[in-house]
């Protein structure tokens, strides 16, 4: 149980970071002189190295397990890349530093759900997945009002600082709680990358895959990035007040982790939850483009909705996991995940053009009814292709 709340306040620390640059959205374009762009591209870039490293992870959960995996990258990743964006000097130190910080917790979460996999029933898989990322999801609300509370107080600089050093004494407490299960490093784990090569043949995955990387992007984007633009734009809040709109946008995807958990048990069916979940976030989105300046309680009303209905990634990691072999349980995951994130990493990069193309310096809404226009659109295409997938009935 130690070595599991070590992973879990480890990737507690993991949603923490892939969302807080909202609220520093104020303070570091005057600081800095970041932009919009500036912003977007850091963000991005911590999805896209969590991404990327999840070949890696995968490989090494299946071979030295979870232990030392999660351990020894999330010091020198995560901890190396705190206290870098603590003395940034420039934009392209923030974007350095998000880089490291999503190397570092690239393996955080896998490697609880390796643990898990590999111990449990495959039946309460998607329960115990959601309910881990309902927990962690509450470093979306530390990332929230309470850090732009502290970074006000205390000034961003100390306070990533100190998320630092957080970030190393976790990691070394997972090192030492952490029990790897049996079964590392046997023949079948030891194909390394070719693994991955025979979990693309299933095409039953082909299906799951679009919706896997989609249906976490609207709110991973918004609460992450695009809310303190938005906000600060649209209704000229400041770093307080968006810290008080994510922060229920925040609990809103908490709530819908654990939301989410029970409910393929409960209804006998994965496939069709997913569904329902995700129609009702096209549908926020939707709303949202057609009323940018509606008043400030329904846009945070319609953001919170964005954050339960994005919250399926635990349901989507049951429903694939179903068809992966057991040899390949690490990789299996870790792919899943890759196209989780790296979808959320592409999604950033995109709304930053999209943001920037359909920017009119006279009516700031504009760009954010395309960024939400674009949200609709892209999740609408993935929900057609996940129509066509076998549901796997828990």
């Amino acid at each position: 149980m130690a070595g599991l709340a070590a992973l879990a306040a480890a990737y507690l620390l993991s949603q923490f970071y892939r969302s807080f640059l909202a609220v520093l959205t104020p303070a570091l374009t005057t600081e800095l002189g970041a932009t919009k762009a500036d912003l977007s591209l850091a963000s991005g870039a911590w999805f896209a190295a969590f991404a990327l490293m999840q070949f890696v992870v995968g490989v090494s959960l299946d071979r030295y397990g979870p232990r030392r995996t999660a351990a020894w990258i999330l010091f020198a990743g995560g901890g190396g890349g705190a206290f870098i964006f603590a003395t940034a000097a420039a934009p392209w130190m923030i974007t350095l530093a998000m880089t490291l910080i999503g190397i570092g917790c690239s393996p955080v979460l896998m490697a609880s759900v390796y643990i898990f996999a590999k111990t449990y029933s495959p039946a309460r898989l998607a329960v115990l997945i959601s309910f881990l990322v309902g927990f962690g999801s509450l470093g979306n609300v530390v990332g929230a009002s309470p850090m732009a509370a502290a970074a006000e107080a205390f000034g961003w600089r100390q306070v990533m600082a100190g998320l630092g050093v957080i970030t190393v004494v976790v990691s070394l407490s997972a090192l030492m709680f952490v029990r790897d299960p049996p079964g590392n490093g046997d023949e079948d784990s030891r194909s390394g990358l070719r693994g991955y090569l025979e979990l693309f043949k299933l095409r039953i995955l082909w299906p799951i895959i679009p919706l896997t990387a989609l249906n976490y992007a609207p709110a991973a984007g918004i609460r992450g990035l695009w809310a303190g633009p938005y906000l600060s734009d649209v209704y000229v809040a400041d770093g307080l007040l968006i810290g008080q709109v994510t922060l229920f946008m925040a609990f809103g995807m908490v709530a819908g982790n654990f939301l989410y958990g029970p409910l393929d048990q409960f209804f006998r069916t994965r496939k069709w939850v997913a569904v329902t979940g995700n129609s009702i976030s096209i549908l926020a989105l939707a709303w949202l483009a057609l009323h940018p300046v509606a008043s400030l309680l329904m846009t945070t009303i319609l953001l919170v909705a964005v954050g339960v209905a994005g919250a399926s990634y635990g349901l989507l990691m049951a429903h694939a996991r179903a068809f992966v072999p057991a040899h390949l349980t690490g990789r299996g995951v870790t792919l899943m995940n890759f196209f989780s994130i790296g979808g959320v990493g592409v999604m950033q990069f995109a709304t930053g053009a999209v943001v920037t193309a359909n920017a009119v310096p006279a009516e700031p809404a504009a760009a954010y009814v395309a960024l939400f226009w674009f949200y609709a659109a892209t999740l609408g295409v993935a929900l057609l292709a996940y129509l066509a997938s076998r549901d796997a009935k828990p």
